[in-house]
């Protein structure tokens, strides 16, 4: 993943790990929404991990994940998470304590 020259400067790089449980509709829906919602508001200043917590149990026990879907913000800090419906863009922002992108920083 690239961004424009100096954009890195200027705004803050987003870290992100989604965990979701195998291939049901939720997980695929939370997937999609995600990335939706990062390249919407963070585009070519994030990092997106999806984690199955059925294939990497390892990680989901690592971060304290008992079920799924769940989204972090690992960078900038402090981190958050929020779980449940990832379906709404604005709850999502809230729950992790972005503020909505402005002119200025895009």
């Amino acid at each position: 993943m690239s961004g424009s020259p100096g954009l890195a400067d200027t705004a803050e790089h987003y870290r992100f790990r989604l965990f979701v449980a195998g291939t049901a509709l939720r997980s695929l829906r939370a997937v999609e929404s995600v990335r939706w919602i990062c390249e919407a508001h963070f585009a070519g200043r994030y990092e997106l991990e999806i984690v199955d917590i059925y294939q990497q149990p390892e990680l989901a026990e690592r971060d304290g994940i008992v079920a799924a879907p769940i989204l972090l913000k690992i960078a900038p800090l402090p981190e958050r998470r929020i779980a449940g419906d990832l379906l709404d863009a604005d709850r999502i922002l809230r729950g992790l304590n972005i503020p909505p992108a402005t002119e200025a920083q895009r």
